[in-house]
């Protein structure tokens, strides 16, 4: 008489005892094993993951959250599904190819980033009071576009996870507005690496002054939309309003800065507190709120545009009046693509600079080899200069042993420590809620696993 043992069933969810309690490891098809182990605990908490999917946790962020019915009791991140290794990536190029790196971290604000690591190389190199004045203000004017798309991107996509669509089309459709911009000046729509150490990669080009002009003219006609679809909306508000709570001690309490911050009522705005690039001479407002809620951060951002275009109008009467102006500082030893230009076939090699170091100057010709290939050094120290970026105080810890590579460069960026408010904004409210709450923190993931 042969006894036969039955199979164990591959799909059961087996139980163990740990210090947290009962952890049950699930393989799938196994949901009457989980509910049989739980039953007898009358225990409604449940632990579910929310991402990492782009719609709803704007990008690859990762979202624990204990829930009680549909109230979240405990929220937690789950962040580094998009690190790029960018910072130690950068130890191994020259200074100038440092800026084609972190140009792709935050890559909704790309000018922010590439700003503050040339403003910390810049400081550096003791060249900060040689930056061309043309140079200053299209660093002041690209920022400025670059606020404006990247609050379109917060309200847009914001608007898309609640379910009001038509924010979204306009949103985007006036980034799109912003981006042909950014192409004509630049060359690219993102990632552009065009703020260099000493200045600018190039001179405005034709018909630009004029394209900004019919963008802000364009603006002032659009903008009101979103007001008007929003502001009094009472859906909107109803989702938005009191949700996403954060007061001005527990913002000071995290470090977290931008929009969250001014919308506790403190107008804290390194533009206006810590003047650079000549901000101090553009006539802007700090909008603030004293909601301390989504919809408090969502007026900010729509009145900061607002803001951003009169920055803008001033920065391009300012070009107008620099026309031929240099853009790069004039030391050669440090001033690149060493006078390159676009040439017809706009790829950069412009005939009479060719002509220059190939047919009329061999030590031009040495010198440009070595500034491309190996880069110019940089003074042993190290140095921190923060800007305003649209989601807050973005910084560039950059550390120099006197070579032509960053020995280190450590970026603090907003979305990161902004971060730290998910769990205080979302713990208490309903899961639809936690949606909001990310949406009106604005993060960029690319920034938080830099």
């Amino acid at each position: 008489m042969s006894s036969t043992t039955e199979a164990p069933d591959p799909y059961a969810a087996t139980e163990a005892e740990t210090s947290q309690g009962r952890v049950f490891t699930v393989t799938g098809q196994d949901w009457d094993s989980i509910t049989q182990g739980i039953d007898d605990e009358h225990d409604n908490k449940v632990v579910v993951n929310m991402g990492p999917q782009h719609p709803s946790t704007h990008g690859v962020l990762r979202l624990i959250l204990e829930l009680e019915g549909e109230t979240v009791t405990e929220a937690r991140c789950g962040i580094g599904y998009l690190h790029t290794g960018i910072e130690k990536n950068m130890e191994y190029r020259s200074w100038v190819q440092g800026v084609t790196f972190c140009t792709r971290m935050d890559y909704l604000s790309p000018f922010y980033n590439e700003m503050t690591y040339c403003m910390g190389v810049e400081r550096l190199l003791d060249i900060e009071a040689d930056i061309p004045e043309k140079a200053q203000v299209m660093r002041v004017l690209l920022m400025e576009l670059n606020r404006i798309s990247s609050h379109l991107v917060a309200i847009a996509t914001g608007g898309m996870e609640i379910g009001a669509l038509t924010v979204m089309t306009i949103g985007f459709r006036e980034r799109e507005l912003v981006l042909d911009l950014f192409e004509l000046i630049t060359g690219l729509r993102m990632n552009h690496a065009f703020i260099r150490p000493g200045g600018v990669a190039q001179d405005m080009p034709a018909g630009g002054i004029d394209a900004i002009r019919d963008f802000v003219t364009l603006m002032k006609k659009r903008l009101p939309e979103y007001a008007a679809l929003c502001n009094a909306n009472p859906i909107f508000k109803a989702r938005l309003q009191g949700v996403g709570h954060l007061d001005l001690a527990g913002c000071l309490a995290l470090g977290i800065t931008g929009p969250v911050l001014r919308s506790t009522g403190y107008p804290w705005d390194l533009r206006k507190t810590q003047p650079y690039s000549g901000y101090e001479d553009y006539e802007f407002d700090v909008p603030t709120r004293d909601s301390m809620d989504a919809y408090g951060r969502f007026r900010i951002r729509v009145d900061e545009m607002w803001e951003s275009l009169k920055i803008v109008e001033q920065a391009t009467n300012r070009l107008a009046d620099l026309e031929g102006a240099p853009v790069m500082v004039g030391d050669k030893k440090i001033a690149w693509p060493s006078q390159l230009a676009i040439g017809s076939d706009g790829m950069g090699n412009s005939l009479d600079h060719i002509k220059h170091i190939m047919g009329e100057s061999m030590e031009a010709l040495i010198h440009h080899f070595k500034l491309v290939t190996e880069g110019f050094r940089v003074p042993a120290g190290q140095a921190y200069v923060p800007v305003e970026s649209p989601r807050g105080e973005l910084g560039a810890h950059v550390v120099s042993d006197g070579g032509t590579r960053p020995f280190r460069a450590h970026f603090r960026d907003p979305s990161f420590v902004n971060l730290q408010a998910t769990s205080v904004m979302s713990e208490g409210g309903q899961v639809a809620d936690v949606i909001v709450a990310i949406a009106s923190i604005d993060p960029v993931m690319g920034g938080v696993d830099r």
